[in-house]
């Protein structure tokens, strides 16, 4: 802990800091900015925390015992024995969720370890006890809106009910992970340093590492360095380390997606030096969900030269988890979902497929075929041309033909024919299949 750290008090207020004039509530929330910058000090090292089974749970109909033992498989193979998948949190409530706990423990993986999840009263650690899991959530809710308006207490009251609990984990050897709940609309000097210097004294003492998970429960946080507090990402990551003495590898990032940042913010507290980002796979979670936990893997990835690790995750088997997903769980993925969509890799632009045919990388971001095991795939419709005809072909008859092929012009005419009928929908693979045979002479 720094100096500077010890000279943070916490201001305990009879009114509530609602911050007015960035939450107006009847107006769009307002961004507002500094002179007052912070430094870019990427973590040492990064990874990536699940929420899929205790968010991702709050957002859509409870998983089968069975289907919660063959998604943390999956998660597990594509972690690939990295660490990157870090930890993966789990409900304790109901005998389903224990059941699922012990069956996952069962299957022996390193990655993702399992935690837990508890409110924030004594009580729950008896089921943390119970399970011996060596690390739990707790929920530590920072923001005036729930100290005053949800818990009715005034922030003296609320630290000391949190401090006790977090006593309670330690007495226990189990390792605490306080979810700052709302902490892009909580004073961040006033009640949030404080509350994290009064953990990192108690670290101290007890020898047991305390964890921080800097919850952006409404999706308020931005990724500028010279936005001002609670909201700039950047500020609240570099305060924690700098001001509240809170070591990177001790602190989390949990985003939710309401303005649409919900990669770019965990993103950016990697970037400014906090070590572990919370999602969930498929992005589900509460109202417009998590960070999604596949697209957080590739943005890893991308950061690559910043780990200390260089052990890659099975890239591939995303595509395994979102076929699982949609076959299994019976989730519809939007079509256009990046990595994991149908089309997401779908051109159905002539001019694109043209560019496809010269060289994949004019249109296509990365190999698609070799990282997740998706080829490029081209739709026919009114737009496709020659070219995109051309494309389809290559890629499912393997033949070589070129655009001015009488041929692949009479397919061409037979999609031009359907448009001008009225068709407003794509060309199916099957009724491509009849025109190619038709044309080609191919007997059925």
């Amino acid at each position: 802990m720094t100096d500077q750290a010890k000279t943070y008090e916490l201001q305990n207020i009879d009114e509530p800091q609602l911050y007015r004039d960035m939450f107006p509530y009847v107006e769009l929330p307002k961004i507002t900015f500094e002179d007052a910058d912070v430094p870019l000090e990427p973590a040492k090292d990064f990874w990536i925390t699940d929420t899929t089974f205790r968010d991702g749970q709050q957002a859509r109909p409870p998983y089968t015992v069975q289907q919660i033992v063959d998604i943390y498989k999956l998660m597990s193979k594509l972690d690939n024995s990295t660490g990157l998948i870090r930890q993966s949190e789990f409900f304790l409530y109901s005998k389903k969720d224990r059941e699922a706990v012990d069956k996952c423990r069962e299957v022996g993986a390193r990655f993702p370890e399992i935690t837990s999840w508890i409110r924030a009263v004594k009580s729950d650690f008896k089921l943390v006890k119970e399970m011996k899991l060596p690390e739990t959530g707790i929920l530590t809710s920072c923001s005036d809106y729930h100290i005053f308006l949800k818990l009715h207490k005034d922030r003296r009251q609320a630290l000391g009910q949190y401090l006790d609990v977090v006593r309670a984990a330690l007495d226990e050897n189990i390792i605490p992970r306080c979810h700052f709940e709302d902490v892009t609309r909580a004073d961040f000097y006033g009640f949030v340093v404080p509350f994290a210097i009064e953990l990192m004294k108690l670290r101290q003492e007890s020898g047991i590492d305390i964890k921080i998970r800097l919850c952006d429960t409404m999706g308020y946080g931005v990724p500028w360095s010279r936005a001002t507090l609670p909201r700039s990402i950047p500020k609240l990551v570099h305060g924690m380390i700098h001001d509240a003495g809170v070591p990177s590898e001790l602190l989390e990032f949990h985003g939710h997606n309401d303005f649409h940042k919900v990669i770019a913010n965990p993103t950016t507290a990697w970037l400014y030096g906090c070590s572990a980002c919370n999602s969930s796979l498929m992005g589900i979670g509460e109202r417009t969900g998590n960070s999604p936990l596949e697209a957080m893997v590739i943005e890893a990835g991308q950061l690559a030269d910043l780990k200390s690790s260089k052990k890659q995750p099975k890239y591939k088997v995303i595509t395994e988890i979102a076929r699982y997903f949609s076959d299994e769980v019976g989730f519809d993925l939007p079509t256009n979902y990046p990595f994991i969509g149908r089309d997401f890799n779908t051109t159905r632009a002539g001019i694109h497929a043209d560019g496809l045919l010269k060289s994949e990388e004019i249109y296509s971001a990365f190999d698609t075929q070799k990282i997740l095991g998706r080829p490029i795939v081209v739709a026919i419709t009114d737009k496709s041309g020659a070219a995109g005809i051309k494309h389809w072909l290559e890629a499912n008859f393997q033949v070589d033909v070129p655009k001015d092929d009488a041929r692949l012009l009479a397919i061409r005419d037979r999609v031009d024919e359907e448009y001008e009928a009225g068709r407003t929908t794509a060309i199916s693979d099957d009724e491509m299949q009849m025109w190619y045979n038709e044309a080609f002479g191919v007997k059925k």
